[in-house]
C-alpha cells in the first residue's frame, strides 16, 4: 500500500539526538539509564534542546508537505461544518440571562448577559443572539480583544459577585494553568489594577461583593495549596491566608453550596476527601465538615436546611445521605439512597421541589428524577447508546431541569424537560453545516477479553459501510483516573467516516464506565488490564469484520498516551498507525521525581515507585523503559512546549530512544507546540489545524481517500 510521503524521494532523514549516560536512582537501589534525560528543559530555554524540538517540526514539515492539500481539505471540511455565529443555550441567574457566543471568523468566545425582564426567555434571546441583535447585551469578557497578540490565551473562570456588579475572572497566557485573577467593575467597564498571579481557575465571591476566595498554586508543583482571600482595593501581598493543604497527595477546589449559604473548600486524593465550610455571610471559620479517611471519599451540597452526600464509605459505587445542617460528623448521617452493585451514582442536583440523580449502568448514563413526595422516574433517551448529564441549571425554584443529550450519530442536543407534567422542550442542538445523522450507524458491542470479562465497545459507520472485513478503523480510548469516555458526537470524525473508516470507543478498564470497580481493576497493580483490553477488543473488532487486520489505527492522549505507548510495545503487528497526543510514557521517573506537577497527586493511581513493589510492576509496562528492536507502526506524536499536565521531555525522550530501536518502515514523527499546553493551542480554529494534519497522516497512511 503505497503512502503520498513515503513516495517522496527526496525526504530528510528524521533528526538523531545525541546520547548522554544519565543515571536515574530509585532510593531502594535501583538505577537505570536514560540517555535521553538531558531533553528535560524546567526553564524550556536550553539552546540545544530546543534547537532539536525545532529539528523535528521540520521533519514534521517535511514529510507532511505532499499532504498539504489533503490536510487543507480535511481543515476545510471540518470548519465548514461549524455555524460561525453560534451562542450557548442562555440560563438564568439573580436577575440576568448569561450566555457566550462567537462571531464569524474570529477564534475566542464573547461572555455576555441580559438583564431578565418580561417577555424574555432563552428562546428569545437565542433568536436574537441568531439574528446578530445585541440590544441590550451588555458583554463581560470580549475573549477576543483579550488575546489579540497573544500566541496563547485562555480565560479558565470567571464569577460575578453576588450584586451582579462585579467580575472577576482568570486568565492564562502560557497554557501552564497558572493563572492571573483579574477584576471589571460591570457598571463603569473598568478593569481595576487588583491583579493576583499564581493560581488556578477558581474564583468564589463572599456576600460582601468586595471579597474573593481563589486558590493559589505551588509556583513549581503547580499543586493546589493554599486558599487566600483578597479584598477589592488592597494589595495582594496583604491577602489573607485562610487554609494550606499540607499533603501534597491533594486537589483542591472551592465553591458555593446550592442555597448559597456556605462556602465550601474541597481537597481530595484519588482515594480521601474533606470538605471545609463558613457561611457566605460571614466566612471567617471554615469549619471541617467530616475529617479525611484513608478509603472514604465524600461530597455534600447544601438545600432547604439539610445537607445531602454522596460517599463511598461502605458503598464503592457511591450512596446518598442526608444530615442537618449542623452536623459535623459521619455519626449524624442518614441513609437516603443506597448503594447498588449495578448501579454507580456520579452526582445529583438539588431543586427546591425534586432531586436530579446522575447514574451510570451497562456503561451508559442515565438522569434519575426524585420527586418532594418520594415518587421517581428516568429522564428518557432515545438511543440505544449515548451519552447523557445534567446540563446548567442555576436556580433551584423551577420545575424543569435541563440536560444535555449526545450520542455517535446525535450532536449535542440542550434539553429541559417538566418534571411535574413530563413535557419535554429541545432548547438547542449543536449545528453541524452539511451534516445528515440518518447517513450513519451507532452500535453498542461487547467485546471479551482475555480473562473473559466483557468490554463495552461504541461503535460509528457511514450508512452503507459493509461488514466485510475490509474496512480500515481507528479506534480510541483513554482508561484511567476513572474517567468514562462516553458515546458522543465528534464532529471532526465525521470526515473519517465519509471516508469509509469505522470509528470505535473502547470503554477499557481503567475508565468507571462500569463502576468503580472497572476503575479498580485498571489501576495500580492492575493496570495491565487497560492495555490488554484495548488490543481485545481490536482482535475483537476485526474477527467480527469491523477491520481488515492491517488497517487498524489507535488514538489516545495523555493517559490514553501511556496506553499509546504500551499497546505499541505489546502488539506492534496489529496497528498500522498509532496516534498518540501529550503522551505520559516515562512513568517510572516522573513518578520518582515530586517536583513535577501531578506527580504526588497520583500516586494511588499509579503506585509510589519509591516502593521496589510498585517500582517493579510500573516498570513492566512503562512505554519509554519497555521499547524494544522490532517493527512499529508508523506514529505521530505530539505534545505541548508548556504542557504543564505531561511534560514536553516525555515524548520527545521516547521519540528519540524509538528511533534507535525501531526495525520497521512506518513513518514516526513528533510535533512540539512551542507555544502550547496540555490542551493544544488555544483558539477554536487553530486546534482544527492540528487536527487536520494527524488526520491527514492518518489517512494517507491507512490508505484511505
Amino acid at each position: 500500500m503505497t503512502t503520498t510521503a513515503l513516495a517522496n524521494d527526496d525526504m530528510p532523514a528524521p533528526p538523531d539526538a545525541a546520547q548522554k549516560p544519565y543515571e536515574v536512582k530509585a532510593p531502594h537501589g535501583a538505577v537505570r539509564n536514560d540517555e535521553y534525560y538531558w531533553l528535560r528543559d524546567d526553564t524550556r530555554q536550553d539552546k540545544a534542546v530546543i534547537e532539536y524540538l525545532q529539528a523535528e517540526n521540520a521533519y514534521v514539515d517535511a514529510v507532511m508537505a505532499p499532504l498539504e492539500p489533503l490536510r487543507d481539505a480535511l481543515y476545510e471540511e471540518i470548519v465548514g461544518r461549524i455555524k460561525q455565529d453560534d451562542s450557548s443555550v442562555p440560563y438564568r441567574e439573580r436577575g440576568w440571562w448569561y450566555y457566550t457566543r462567537f462571531e464569524t471568523g474570529r477564534d475566542y468566545p464573547v461572555h455576555a448577559r441580559r438583564r431578565d425582564a418580561d417577555g424574555l426567555d432563552a428562546a428569545t434571546i437565542q433568536r436574537a443572539n441568531d439574528a446578530g441583535d445585541t440590544a441590550g447585551e451588555e458583554v463581560l469578557l470580549e475573549v477576543n480583544e483579550l488575546a489579540e497578540g497573544k500566541d496563547y490565551y485562555n480565560v479558565g473562570d470567571w464569577e460575578v459577585s453576588q450584586d451582579s456588579r462585579m467580575l472577576a475572572y482568570a486568565d492564562d497566557t502560557s497554557g501552564r494553568r497558572q493563572y492571573t485573577v483579574r477584576f471589571k467593575d460591570l457598571e463603569t467597564g473598568e478593569v481595576l489594577e487588583d491583579a493576583i498571579p499564581g493560581v488556578s481557575a477558581n474564583l468564589v465571591w463572599a456576600d460582601d461583593n468586595r471579597t474573593l476566595f481563589y486558590i493559589e498554586n505551588d509556583p513549581e508543583t503547580l499543586l493546589t495549596k493554599r486558599v487566600k482571600k483578597h479584598v477589592l482595593g488592597t494589595p495582594v501581598a496583604d491577602d489573607v491566608l485562610v487554609y494550606e493543604e499540607p499533603d501534597d497527595s491533594f486537589y483542591m477546589g472551592i465553591d458555593r453550596t446550592r442555597d448559597d449559604a456556605f462556602i465550601c473548600i474541597q481537597v481530595e486524593s484519588t482515594v480521601s476527601s474533606e470538605m471545609r465550610c463558613a457561611a457566605a455571610a460571614d466566612p471567617r471559620e471554615f469549619a471541617v465538615f467530616a475529617p479525611r479517611q484513608r478509603d472514604i471519599e465524600y461530597s455534600a451540597d447544601h438545600h432547604r436546611g439539610r445537607w445531602v452526600i454522596r460517599t463511598n464509605q461502605d458503598a464503592p459505587n457511591f450512596k446518598v445521605m442526608t444530615a442537618p445542617t449542623d452536623a459535623r460528623s459521619r455519626e449524624q448521617w442518614q441513609e437516603w439512597l443506597p448503594h447498588s452493585d449495578d448501579v454507580f451514582i456520579e452526582g445529583f442536583e438539588l431543586f427546591d421541589g425534586f432531586t436530579a440523580i446522575e447514574e451510570r449502568s451497562q456503561a451508559l448514563e442515565r438522569v434519575r428524577v426524585i420527586k418532594a413526595d418520594g415518587s421517581e422516574e428516568y429522564v428518557k433517551a432515545d438511543e440505544p447508546a449515548y451519552s447523557m448529564g445534567l446540563s446548567v441549571n442555576a436556580e433551584p425554584d423551577t420545575e424543569w431541569l435541563r440536560y444535555g443529550y449526545t450520542s455517535m450519530t446525535t450532536p449535542s442536543t440542550t434539553y429541559e424537560v417538566n418534571v411535574a407534567t413530563g413535557e419535554r422542550r429541545r432548547l438547542k442542538q449543536q449545528p453541524v453545516i452539511g451534516y445528515d445523522p440518518a447517513r450513519y450507524v451507532t452500535e453498542r458491542l461487547w467485546a471479551e477479553a482475555r480473562d473473559g470479562t466483557k468490554i463495552p465497545v461504541s461503535l460509528v459507520y457511514r450508512k452503507g459501510f459493509e461488514k466485510n472485513g475490509q474496512a480500515a478503523l481507528l479506534q480510541y480510548a483513554y482508561g484511567s483516573y476513572g474517567a468514562s469516555m462516553d458515546p458522543g458526537f465528534n464532529q471532526t470524525v465525521v470526515s473519517l467516516l465519509d471516508r469509509g473508516m469505522v470509528y470505535a470507543i473502547a470503554h477499557i478498564r481503567g475508565g468507571q464506565e462500569m463502576g468503580r470497580k472497572w476503575y479498580d481493576d485498571g489501576k495500580l497493580f492492575n493496570k495491565i488490564n487497560t492495555f490488554t483490553d484495548f488490543v481485545d477488543v481490536t482482535d475483537y473488532l476485526v474477527k467480527e469484520g469491523y477491520a481488515a487486520k492491517d488497517r487498524v489505527a489507535a488514538y489516545g492522549g495523555s493517559a490514553g498516551g501511556l496506553l499509546m505507548g504500551a499497546v505499541a510495545n505489546m502488539a506492534p503487528d496489529k496497528y498500522r498507525v498509532i496516534l498518540s497526543q501529550v503522551p505520559f510514557v516515562d512513568v517510572v521517573t516522573t513518578m520518582l521525581d515530586p517536583s513535577i506537577p501531578l506527580t504526588t497527586n497520583e500516586y494511588d493511581e499509579w503506585g509510589n515507585p519509591e516502593q521496589k513493589d510498585y517500582y517493579d510492576y510500573m516498570l513492566s509496562y512503562s512505554p519509554y523503559d519497555n521499547l524494544e528492536a522490532q517493527a512499529y507502526p508508523a506514529m505521530f506524536v505530539g505534545t505541548g512546549l508548556w504542557d504543564s499536565q505531561v511534560q514536553y521531555w516525555e515524548p520527545a525522550k521516547y521519540v528519540a530512544r524509538l528511533r534507535d530501536l525501531n526495525t520497521g518502515e512506518g513513518t514516526v514523527v513528533f510535533r512540539t507546540n512551542m507555544d502550547a499546553g496540555h490542551g493544544g493551542k488555544s483558539g477554536r480554529f487553530r486546534r482544527y489545524r492540528e487536527l487536520s494534519e494527524m488526520y491527514a497522516f492518518l489517512i494517507d497512511r491507512i490508505g484511505v481517500r
